[in-house]
């Protein structure tokens, strides 16, 4: 049995992984050039200032996803890409659940990391036992 180590350790993976996997493959990408067509699909869905909305959404994953693979401030960026993963569901509502599927993924380890924080091995850890 691998106990409250391995659980730890697991966790660790799962952050890491869906951080730097929602940094990389969907903030970056936003941020780098795909901010036009993104800025219409959020007016599309109806928001004020689309441009604005959407650079929020594409910082929330990329400096979101950034900060939860350090586990630095993990449960504030945690819960500002939890929300962006609410509209991206909305967005989706009507597509067929493929479609839907990684924004529900994403959204229920940021929705864990919200309420678990970021665990031992990370940057918040070492922070709160410092003070």
């Amino acid at each position: 049995m691998i106990g409250a180590r391995g659980a730890t350790l697991g966790w660790t993976v799962v952050r890491v992984v869906f951080g730097v996997s929602l940094a990389i493959l969907h903030g970056l990408p936003k941020v780098t050039g795909g901010m036009g067509r993104f800025a219409d699909g959020v007016a599309a869905l109806g928001f004020p200032y689309p441009i604005f909305f959407a650079w929020c959404a594409a910082l929330a994953e990329l400096v979101g996803g950034l900060l939860i693979a350090l586990g630095l401030f993990t449960r504030p960026a945690a819960a500002l890409a939890a929300f962006t993963m609410v509209v991206a569901l909305y967005r989706h509502r009507a597509d067929p659940f493929a479609r839907m599927e990684l924004a529900l993924l994403y959204f229920a380890v940021l929705f864990a990391a919200m309420f678990i924080g970021a665990g031992p091995y990370s940057l918040d850890a070492k922070v709160r036992h410092r003070i």
